[in-house]
């Protein structure tokens, strides 16, 4: 690649979702309720937990960690969406660009991370009920919620590292409404061959060994619980696993069809990057809420307690 076919880049554009000028009001107002409901309705699932000592188990010390990492993930890009969406001002500076994608693979990798140890702590609880509270003790709940931290940040740095290196040809726009990583690979006049085998053996790891975690503690669980089926554990393992299953769903629904069913130029690769950044994270709370009667019991007795 010739020296003067690149340049020194020092801003982005980015091209935001693709609605109509004149309903772009209408569009900001419907991110930013979303934007709200998700800090205000996870940061409500933090308060509870924290608040209610009835809360604090294992399930909920990591559903915290969860909530928190959502009300991050949403915080990294919608703001900077709703921006651009008001002043109409598109560009986003490299050091900016590069920030705001550390922080997403954060926060998505620790996301994926923590429902894999979420799914390992609902097969203690039905497989092993007896062992549950020598097993799942203070220690290890806080050693895989830090190993968590730990490898989501090393895995973003890791990536980020490599991206500084790359060298950008002189159309610095991105058809996205945030930094994507890999509109910036292809935006790049470097060789991007170690950045691609990064992604394929490194990522592909982070997402690999949480979803056969998650896989192999619901079949361990089905098989419990099918050796002596009855109504009522039916019912008690549905209302225990019902709302983790559901986010694991939704979660690695939205992460399949953002990496493997769009083109990362088409705008139906930003219309699975709004569910996986903005709706799930909203959605969280209210599925956690609604299918879980210790969360809605802690929440009635923190409005009595608001009302006395």
């Amino acid at each position: 690649m010739r020296l003067e076919n690149q340049s020194t880049t020092t801003e982005f554009l980015l091209l935001g979702l693709p609605n109509p000028p004149e309903q772009q009001d209408m569009f900001f107002a419907l991110f930013l309720g979303m934007f709200l409901t998700t800090v205000l309705g996870n940061l409500l699932i933090i308060l509870l937990i924290m608040l209610d000592a009835r809360l604090h188990t294992p399930m909920y010390f990591f559903l915290c960690h969860l909530a928190f990492s959502d009300i991050s993930l949403s915080s990294v890009t919608v703001p900077k969406m709703l921006i651009n969406m008001q002043t109409q001002q598109q560009s986003i500076s490299y050091v900016g660009c590069i920030s705001q994608l550390y922080f997403f693979i954060v926060f998505g990798c620790l996301d994926n991370l923590l429902l894999g140890v979420m799914a390992y702590d609902r097969y203690v609880a039905i497989c092993q009920p007896l062992h549950y509270t020598t097993v799942m003790r203070q220690e290890l709940c806080v050693s895989l919620v830090a190993g968590s931290w730990f490898l989501s940040c090393a895995h973003a740095l890791l990536h980020i590292l490599l991206l500084v290196q790359l060298s950008f040809c002189a159309d610095n726009t991105i058809p996205h409404f945030f930094c994507d990583f890999t509109a910036l690979l292809k935006m790049s006049c470097s060789d991007i061959f170690l950045n691609e085998l990064l992604i394929f053996t490194e990522g592909g790891m982070l997402i690999i060994l949480p979803l056969t975690s998650i896989l192999a503690s619901y079949v361990s669980i089905g098989t419990t619980v099918l050796r002596v089926p009855s109504t009522k554990r039916l019912f008690k393992v549905f209302s225990t696993c019902g709302s983790h299953l559901f986010v694991v769903c939704l979660y690695y629904g939205t992460l399949v069809g953002l990496n493997f069913f769009s083109s990362s130029w088409a705008s139906t690769d930003r219309i699975a990057a709004v569910m996986y950044a903005v709706v799930t994270p909203m959605l969280n709370p209210s599925i956690y809420s609604l299918r879980n009667k210790d969360i809605k019991s802690a929440l009635g007795r923190f409005l009595r307690k608001i009302n006395l």
